[in-house]
This record gives structure tokens, sequence and C-alpha cells, in this order.
């Protein structure tokens, strides 16, 4: 699970058209260090770069019906099955510590032979969901049942949406060959 160093699709660099350098600004969130190279690669295909962002504007955002933590489990776990180093370490760095994730249960996230006995119930229960759908593309009545003790209906499909939503922008990391942020975690501090 590397992440091959030449990219297949590279990342646009500046200086930008205009238009494109303001699509780039609109995608690229107020705190971030600098515009992110999967935000440059999805911008070579500008209308879909501009559709898209709502949606993931949604998932991560004040707006989504999900916890923090919640949200955070279920993509680093979808990265994680999909070897998306790329995705993975941006939301690791950015995103774990917030969402309340110590050491011990980040390691259980990301790896495949950890006890998960270290993570709460509820926590364990969305690993089961992303490993289900992972594997199987499908939940089966008992694992369903268990969430939705947990989750309301509406909650449920949104974390069926964010496990898909991640698992393209996985693929897109991956196939595309997304160079890695500097700044972002790599495998090796995790596993």
């Amino acid at each position: 699970m590397t992440t091959p160093s030449e990219p297949r699709i590279a990342p646009l660099a500046p200086p930008y058209p205009e238009e494109l350098g303001a699509l780039l600004k609109k995608m690229t969130p107020p705190d971030a260090p600098e515009i992110l190279a999967l935000f440059r690669v999805l911008a070579i295909n500008p209308a879909l770069a501009d559709r898209s962002m709502p949606w993931g504007g949604y998932l991560l955002g004040r707006k989504a019906s999900l916890p923090l933590r919640d949200r955070e489990i279920v993509i680093l776990r979808v990265c994680t099955r999909c070897g998306a180093e790329y995705e993975w370490g941006v939301h690791w760095a950015a995103f774990a510590q917030a969402a309340g994730l110590g050491e011990r249960e980040r390691e259980a996230i990301v790896s495949a032979v950890a006890d998960l006995e270290v993570l709460a119930p509820r926590d364990r229960l969305l690993l089961q969901m992303v490993d289900a759908l992972h594997d199987k593309a499908d939940v089966d009545d008992a694992l369903w049942q268990s969430l939705s003790a947990h989750w309301t209906p509406p909650q449920l499909i949104e974390l069926l949406m964010l496990a898909g939503w991640y698992h393209a922008i996985s693929y897109v990391c991956n196939a595309a060959r997304v160079p890695l942020e500097t700044w972002a975690a790599r495998w090796g501090q995790a596993r």
C-alpha cells in the first residue's frame, strides 16, 4: 500500500488562468496550508470539480448529521481499506486528533490485525460497516440492526454515502497517483 511517486495525472501548477484560480480558491479551506494536490488534479475537469464541491462540503461541513468522530472513523477506514495513503494521510493529519482519536484507537482503525476491543462498541460498528461495504458492497441484517440502534435512518444513509464518496476519492488518489502532501501523515506513522 504505497503511492508511487510519479503522478499519472499531474496536479495543475500555477500560474492558473483566472477562472481556474477562482475555482481552486473556492475548493480550498481557508486554513489549508496550500491548495491540495487532489484539488489540483480534480480541477483538470473543472465542471466535475465545481459540481463535486457542494457534496464534499456537505459531508465535511456543519450541516452534516454525523459527528466529527464518526465521520473520521469511516473516512480513515475506507482510505485504509482502499490503500489510499494520500487521502488517509490528509485526514489523519488534519482531523484525527480533533475527532478525539487516541493513538491506540487510530492504530486499530488503520490495521487489519489490531485488537478492535480498544475501540468503543459504537466505533467498532463503524469499522464493521466499512469492512462489509468494502468486501461485499452490502451490510448484513445483524450488522444493520446494530447500526440502527445507534444512528437514525438519515444518519445511516449519510454513513453509506460517506463511505462511497471516500471510496471514489480513493480511486482518484490511487489511479491518478496524486502526489502526497508534504505535511500529511504517512502509513509508517500509524503501522
